[in-house]
């Protein structure tokens, strides 16, 4: 077989280290690997590509390669690769569900924490050199994760894990996912369809999204979401960028109805530095790294290995993505 390994960003951390194609080419010698850093490379390497190592092909890719049967991606997102070409195509897609939940799932939990506590303020106090104690009791009160209601949409791999240890803490945990009836998911005390978002938000100390960017949930978060939420309630993105409409987002924090918000994924990154959300307060920023985590290759690397057995075996696929779904 053919494989094409095409994991490259502008940033050095998405991007594959050469140890784990390495790795593939000792595990795999019956196979060709070919490594690709940029779009160019990936076009030029596709056209005898039977399998794709990779997030980021394009339909020019597609169309350069007439031999493409599968391609697995290292992250859990596909949304870019599902364009209306290869939605329609016979190509299959599968992805690293689960490979960063329980990274991306304390990542929440610090980050609501960190707003629970003041510790934003207690960052800017101590570079000022201030002693601020008066100046938590008169802010947004120190509260606890005990007894807070949390409302996580989209409980899948990383929503489920982050509604586990949020019921862990004793929160009360709901759920939005698109099929309610399915199978339970530990932690959450009740699951909700889609169409109960207004009414749950209305509810909700704390509003985590981690549901997949697909058509139905760009914009997911709008104005009239964010006027449905709680006063004091925080928001928290760890899905993709484009599930918050950002200029609603600051309009509502401007508001100050909210007691903030904590965004890992921009709906364009970087984040431009003109961005007023950069200077708010009540904003805490991380540059994409929720899903960072040490075993982060290794683990992705495997999960692509022991597809890569099952194919060629003609086994069913582990995480096999439903393209119309779009996840």
């Amino acid at each position: 077989m053919n494989v094409l390994v095409a994991i490259y960003s502008d940033f050095r951390s998405w991007c594959i280290p050469e140890a784990q194609v390495e790795r593939l080419r000792r595990e795999f010698p019956e196979h060709t690997f070919v490594r690709a850093d940029s779009d160019e490379e990936a076009l030029r390497a596709i056209p005898p590509a039977e399998i794709a190592f990779s997030s980021v092909l394009n339909a020019a890719h597609l169309a350069a390669a007439p031999r493409l049967k599968w391609i697995h991606s290292p992250a859990a997102g596909v949304g870019g690769m599902l364009f209306p070409a290869m939605v329609a195509s016979p190509v299959v897609i599968s992805n690293s569900r689960g490979n960063s939940a329980t990274t991306i799932a304390e990542h929440v939990i610090a980050v609501t924490l960190a707003f629970f506590r003041g510790l934003p303020l207690a960052w800017r106090r101590q570079v000022e050199r201030v002693w601020a104690q008066d100046e938590f009791d008169a802010g947004a009160a120190i509260r606890t994760l005990r007894g807070a209601r949390v409302l996580v949409v989209g409980v899948g791999a990383i929503g489920g894990e982050t509604a586990r240890l949020f019921a862990a803490f004793g929160a009360h945990v709901a759920g939005i996912r698109r099929r309610p009836d399915g199978p339970p998911a530990a932690g959450v005390a009740e699951m909700h369809g889609p169409d109960a978002l207004i009414d749950q938000l209305k509810q909700a100390d704390v509003v985590v999204i981690a549901a997949p960017q697909t058509a139905r949930t760009w914009h997911l978060i709008g104005d009239e979401q964010l006027d449905a939420m709680k006063p004091g309630a925080l928001l928290v993105n760890v899905s993709r960028g484009k599930l918050i409409d950002e200029p609603s987002l600051v309009r509502a924090l401007e508001q100050r109805t909210l007691r903030g918000a904590a965004l890992d994924v921009f709906e364009q990154e970087p984040l431009d530095p003109a961005s007023p959300l950069w200077s708010r307060d009540d904003v805490l920023i991380t540059p994409h790294v929720s899903g960072f985590h040490a075993n982060h290759w290794p683990e992705a690397t495997r999960l692509f290995a022991e597809n890569l057995r099952r194919f060629v075996a003609g086994e069913p696929l582990v995480n096999l993505v439903d393209k119309q779904a779009g996840y």
